[in-house]
C-alpha cells in the first residue's frame, strides 16, 4: 500500500480500501451539493437580479475554492496539515455567506462535515465538526449569537448530538473498515500460506515416496541377507559335509533339503513383508529357542538359551527385529568365531527388552576396520530403526558378546 500524506485522515485511508468509485463520489459530493443549492435557489428565489448574480458569483467562487484546495490537491497529494484546514475554513465561510443569502445553500454547508472528518489530529476533527454544526444550525436563524440567545436549551444539545453522532459514527466506521482490511490481509496471508503448504505437502509426498522405495529396497536387502544368504551358506556347508563324510551323507542331505525348503518359505515371506514364520506359531522365547536349536544342530556348537523377566507379546516389528538379529549373530558365530560354546539371553524389563548373544570364540578388535556387508551394520541399522541400540564387545581370543536393547512396545500399545 502506498504511504499516505500526513494530512490525510483515517476516513480517507479507509475509504481508499473501498476502490475508486467511492472516492470519486466523495470528490464529486461538494460539486453535487453546490449544484443542487444553485438549482433550488434559481427555481425558488424571488430576489432582485443583482442579488441573484451576486449569489451565483459566490457559488462560482465556492466551486473554484473546492477545486483548488480539495480536488486538485487530492490528485497530486501534497504533504502537510494546513491545506485541509484552510480548505474547510474557506468552505464554511463561503457556505455561511451563501446560506445567509439563500437558505438552499445549506446543502453546500453539509460539505463542511466531510472536510472536517479529514482533519488530524482528532481534536481538530472534533473542532471542525462542532463549528460546522454551529453554522448549519444558526446561519439561517440570524447567526450563532442570536440563536444561542433565543434558544440555548435547544441549540446547544443539537450541536453536541450532531457533532458526537457524525464524529463517533465516522471513527466507528473507520475502525470497522480497518478491521476488515486486516482480516482481508490475514486471509490473503492464509491463502498464501496454504498455497505454500500445499507445495510443501506435494514435495514431502514425493520425498516420502522416494524414501519408501529406498526403505523397501533396504528391507529386501536385509531380508535376503538374513534368510537366503544364510540359508544358502548352510546348504553349501551341508553339501560339502555330505561329500567329505560319506557315513553321514544322508543326514547332511536331509538337513540341506530342510534348509532349502525353509529358505524358500522365508524368501516368499520377505517379498511380501510378512513376519518370520517362527513367530506365527510361537512366542518370541520359543521362536528363539527353535532358531538356536536348529543353528546348534547345523553348526555342532552347543548353545544355552535363557529367558528372564515376565514374558509378554511385543510389537511385531520388535519381535521380528530380535529374531533377525539373533539369526545374523549366530551365523557370524558359525562363520567367524570357531566357538566351542554359545549363549543367548532374552531379558524382559519394564520398558525395555534386551537380547544378548555371546560366544567363546576367537573374537576380534571392534575398533579395527573389517569387511562387514550387512553383518554388524545391518544388525545395528535394524536396532536403530526402532530407536534401539546395539553394542558389540569383543577382543582377540576373548570371545564376542552382542547386546541389543529395544523399547518394549507391547502388542496392545500398537492398537
Amino acid at each position: 500500500m502506498r504511504e499516505r500524506p500526513s494530512w490525510v485522515g483515517v476516513s480517507e485511508d479507509t475509504t481508499a480500501n473501498w476502490g475508486p468509485w467511492p472516492n470519486r463520489v466523495e470528490q464529486a459530493f461538494p460539486y453535487l451539493m453546490l449544484a443542487l443549492g444553485v438549482l433550488i435557489h434559481l427555481s425558488s428565489s424571488e430576489q432582485p437580479a443583482a442579488h441573484q448574480r451576486g449569489t451565483l458569483a459566490l457559488a462560482g467562487a465556492a466551486l473554484c475554492w473546492v477545486a483548488l484546495t480539495d480536488t486538485l490537491p487530492r490528485r497530486f497529494r501534497p504533504a502537510g496539515r494546513l491545506l485541509p484546514l484552510l480548505s474547510l475554513a474557506g468552505v464554511l465561510a463561503l457556505a455561511a455567506v451563501l446560506m445567509a443569502r439563500e437558505v438552499p445553500y445549506l446543502l453546500f454547508m453539509i460539505v463542511g462535515f466531510f472536510h472536517a472528518l479529514r482533519l488530524r489530529p482528532l481534536w481538530a476533527m472534533w473542532a471542525g465538526l462542532a463549528v460546522t454544526s454551529v453554522l448549519i444550525n444558526s446561519v439561517a436563524a440570524g447567526g450563532p449569537e442570536e440563536t444561542l440567545w433565543n434558544s440555548p436549551e435547544l441549540f446547544l444539545p443539537v450541536v453536541a448530538v450532531q457533532t458526537l453522532a457524525i464524529g463517533g459514527g465516522s471513527l466507528m466506521a473507520d475502525k470497522l473498515l480497518e478491521q476488515s482490511a486486516k482480516r482481508r490481509e490475514a486471509l490473503e496471508r492464509l491463502e498464501a500460506a496454504m498455497t505454500e503448504n500445499a507445495g510443501l505437502h506435494r514435495q514431502l509426498l514425493a520425498q516420502a515416496r522416494e524414501a519408501g522405495v529406498l526403505d523397501e529396497r533396504q528391507r529386501l536387502s536385509r531380508e535376503i541377507h538374513d534368510t537366503l544368504a544364510q540359508g544358502f551358506t548352510g546348504i553349501i556347508t551341508q553339501l560339502e559335509a555330505a561329500r567329505s563324510e560319506p557315513a553321514e551323507q544322508e543326514r547332511h542331505l536331509a538337513t540341506a533339503t530342510a534348509l532349502a525348503r525353509e529358505n524358500l518359505a522365508e524368501a516368499r515371506r520377505a517379498v511380501h513383508a510378512l513376519r518370520p514364520e517362527a513367530l506365527d506359531t510361537a512366542q518370541l522365547p520359543e521362536a528363539l529357542r527353535g532358531v538356536a536349536g536348529r543353528w546348534s544342530g547345523r553348526a555342532r556348537v552347543p548353545i544355552e538359551v535363557t529367558t528372564t523377566g515376565t514374558v509378554r507379546p511385543l510389537h511385531p516389528e520388535v519381535e521380528a527385529t530380535l529374531l533377525r538379529i539373533t539369526q545374523e549373530a549366530l551365523t557370524n558365530v558359525d562363520k567367524h568365531a570357531a566357538a566351542g560354546r554359545a549363549g543367548l539371553t532374552l531379558s524382559y524389563m519394564e520398558d525395555q527388552v534386551t537380547l544378548d548373544v555371546r560366544d567363546d570364540g576367537r573374537g576380534f578388535d571392534p575398533g579395527s576396520p573389517r569387511p562387514d556387508g550387512y553383518g554388524l551394520s545391518g544388525m545395528r541399522h535394524r536396532a536403530e530403526r526402532l530407536a534401539g541400540t546395539l553394542v558389540v564387545e569383543s577382543e582377540p581370543g576373548g570371545g564376542t558378546a552382542i547386546s541389543v536393547n529395544l523399547p518394549a512396545i507391547t502388542a496392545a500399545e500398537d492398537r
